[in-house]
């Protein structure tokens, strides 16, 4: 008995009338052009005296609210009502307006089904509850026996009057069911006509990889800047704890290059972060390129204790400025590989030439560096160059590392003349 009375009058059930309510709120002014037509049609007669001249004004203007459904904040909108008043899954939704044909027809349809069903639950809803309650009350108060309230004959003989309230009781029993029925009807059809299409689906899985890629650039750029400054002021403090009482001089100048590139790096990590954004806030420190920033990653990268040689055979002003931003984080990662793996003091050859059309980096240290076992990458290592690879990819060029002839090489190819901005970059 409990589980039918929350059946009728549960708070799902409340919910889903409130939503068929609606419906008939959004049904009266398609009834009321519908009487417009259906008026003069039937000589002149006032529509609202006649029951049946009231359902044919109703059929009149349920096609005019198929035809209105086309606009494109009709879906959104509805989907919005079904979500929360008829309690079906979101995820079971689309979201946005229909696209094609066969979207917008789903859409017409249910909202058809909305206006109609919902009229005919909200016109019950608003003669039964009156009319149950004047047969409850009808053998308490025999002046409504006496009125002209049209009440049947058969309400003189006692027996049909004793059954009064009863009749009533089953009455709003009846609207409380049909109202039930009718919701969750309509919730069991919006997944079918409010669902996702094929088109709702490609579009949802387009921003899902855009997304993706947000994310996936952001953890590249803080991977690489943030990366490099970690493991290049690692290596200077560990240098200066060593000489800390027999050379002040290089301490001095570690701390140096150790506040330089602290400081580099929080202008670079706003940078990334403004990666996200429409547009960079005022202030925001720019992106390093290869041309501006170049001399300034190598001093450091001295700085930490790599004894770089750099070879740069190319104007790095004229390059585009995406490539040049680009081959800038790509050589700040050869090098960060570098300090991670082979440890400072290790030799680097760095050369940055452009030939044949392709800008050409290569980043080069000794396999064997010192006596004995090699260290051991550290924790969480390969990102960075899946990184480069990565970069490289989306500009049209190619990227290779591993051992050639007793070095570790990592050799990147980029044509110069590169497309339009690539998706995936910033």
């Amino acid at each position: 008995m409990r589980a039918f009375a929350r059946l009728l009058f549960g708070r799902r059930a409340r919910l889903r009338w409130i939503h068929l309510i609606l419906g008939g709120a959004l049904a009266m002014p398609y009834v009321f052009v519908g009487a417009v037509v259906v008026g003069p049609a039937a000589g002149g007669t006032v529509v609202f005296t006649s029951i049946v001249l009231q359902l044919a004004s109703f059929g009149v203007g349920l096609p005019l609210a198929a035809l209105t459904s086309l606009f494109p904040l009709t879906r959104p909108l509805e989907t919005a009502a079904v979500r929360w008043l008829c309690g079906v899954d979101p995820d079971r939704l689309a979201e946005g307006p229909a696209r094609g044909r066969a979207a917008r027809s789903r859409t017409a349809a249910w909202f058809t089904l909305h206006l109609g069903i919902g009229g005919i639950v909200a016109g019950m809803s608003l003669a039964l509850p009156p009319f149950a309650a004047v047969l409850i009350v009808l053998p308490l108060v025999a002046g409504l026996r006496d009125s002209r309230l049209g009440l049947p004959e058969v309400f003189e003989h006692p027996w049909a009057l004793a059954l009064a309230p009863v009749a009533g009781v089953a009455s709003l029993l009846a609207l409380a069911g049909c109202a039930a029925g009718a919701g969750a009807l309509l919730a069991r059809w919006a997944p079918a006509l409010l669902g996702p299409t094929p088109e709702d689906r490609l579009a949802a899985a387009e921003a899902r990889a855009a997304d993706l890629a947000v994310r996936n650039r952001l953890a590249r750029e803080l991977h690489d800047s943030v990366g490099h400054a970690l493991s290049a002021v690692t290596l200077q403090a560990s240098a200066a704890r060593r000489v800390l009482d027999s050379d002040p001089e290089f301490v001095r100048e570690a701390l140096a290059a150790i506040e330089e590139t602290t400081r580099r790096t929080v202008g670079e990590l706003d940078a990334v972060l403004g990666v996200l954004r429409d547009g960079d806030a005022p202030g925001t420190a720019p992106a390093p390129t290869l041309a501006a920033d170049l001399d300034g990653l190598l001093r450091r990268t001295r700085a930490s204790g790599l004894r770089v040689s750099a070879t740069v055979e190319a104007a790095p002003g004229s390059l585009p400025p995406v490539l040049s931003r680009e081959a800038y984080r790509i050589v700040q990662e050869g090098l960060s590989n570098v300090l991670k793996h082979a440890g400072e003091g290790v030799a680097v050859a760095l050369r940055v030439e452009v030939r044949d059309g392709h800008l050409e980096i290569t980043v080069a240290n000794p396999l064997a560096v010192v006596p004995g076992p090699r260290p051991a990458p550290r924790p969480g290592g390969g990102h960075g160059l899946r990184g480069v690879e990565d970069r490289a990819r989306l500009l049209g060029g190619t990227a290779r590392a591993g051992p050639v002839e007793g070095t570790w090489r990592l050799h990147v190819r980029l044509p110069v003349r590169t497309a339009p901005r690539p998706k995936g970059l910033p």
